[in-house]
């Protein structure tokens, strides 16, 4: 009884699965929206079942996804989505941390992520990086052109920003797939789990951002990789310079969270309205380099505990 049950629901989460994977491939604007969605019926299986019916419901998953078309999509959609889904309801089963559930989980899609990059490189011969950036510099080309035919040419000086722009952005690729897979997981956990809560799966909560707190370790990794920078200024090409941009730029990024959390514990202490930190929270992303120092300064000074301190 227990068996049939088990597969009823089984089929039944495969068929919303697989009506969310057409939504996706095949339904312009919907498709927006629909991916966030994937890991749904993977969670639920995974949280009531565990996870060896989860894993047959994935290659089952795989099998339609081989089926429904356009299969250079549809494949590496269930794979990464369907493992992701799994891992997320395993976990909840066994009652981890919020916090543990959105970090696992992103390390996850972040390795299926890269894998399928370097899949469709190696076996397709399509890197769609290096195809986005080609495109977008014949675009650029083709518009400076335009613009020198209209007697407008763009300073020789923008045109020298906008190059290191596009090599700096080669450059911080690893970046670019650790904030995405970050992004991602954040927005499905934040539009799933209200969801799971209403069906009765109980879901753990994350910290408020204001009690957010980094290791203040991460300073002296920023400081230490900030004077590399500096005083070896190594080779652009080598693998020296893309090691350090890349950590460089992760760090910078969670100070910059670090320094945001900072102002929202303090907005608490001095219980400012919620109308002024949604003004400092938009002002924060073009003075993200104010926002930094702060982080900066209430990982090294412990500023919390001082300021708790005084009130």
């Amino acid at each position: 009884m227990k068996n049939a049950r088990t597969l009823t629901e089984g089929a039944l989460l495969l068929a919303i699965y697989t009506v969310l994977l057409l939504l996706t491939v095949y339904v312009p604007v919907l498709n927006i929206i629909t991916p966030f969605f994937l890991v749904l019926p993977y969670i639920i299986y995974s949280e009531k079942h565990g996870l060896k019916p989860a894993l047959v419901m994935l290659a089952a998953a795989v099998f339609i996804s081989l089926l429904a078309g356009a299969f250079l999509i549809t494949l590496p959609l269930t794979l990464s989505f369907g493992t992701v889904g799994i891992i997320i309801g395993w976990m909840l089963k066994n009652q981890k941390s919020k916090m543990m559930i959105y970090l696992v989980s992103s390390f996850v899609f972040l390795v299926s992520s890269v894998i399928e990059y370097i899949v469709s490189i190696l076996l397709l011969d399509m890197n769609l990086i290096r195809e986005f950036i080609d495109s977008f510099k014949k675009i650029l080309i083709d518009a400076f052109q335009k613009a020198e035919e209209m007697g407008q040419p763009l300073p020789s000086g923008k045109m020298e920003d906008i190059r290191s722009s596009m090599e700096l952005f080669e450059i911080l690729i690893p970046s670019f797939f650790l904030t995405s897979s970050l992004a991602v997981m954040l927005i499905i956990m934040s539009v799933n789990f209200p969801l799971l809560r209403k069906i009765g799966i109980h879901t753990a909560n994350f910290p408020p951002f204001r009690n957010w707190k980094l290791p203040q370790s991460i300073v002296w990794y920023y400081l230490i990789t900030l004077i590399l920078m500096i005083t070896v200024r190594p080779e652009v090409g080598t693998y020296l310079h893309w090691a350090l941009f890349n950590l460089f730029y992760v760090l910078q990024l969670l100070l910059v969270v670090q320094g945001l959390s900072f102002i929202y514990f303090f907005a608490h202490l001095k219980n400012w309205p919620k109308g002024l930190v949604i003004l400092i929270t938009v002002l924060a992303f073009p003075l993200y380099e104010f926002v930094r120092i702060l982080g900066i300064i209430d990982l090294g000074f412990d500023l919390r505990q001082r300021l708790q301190r005084k009130s």
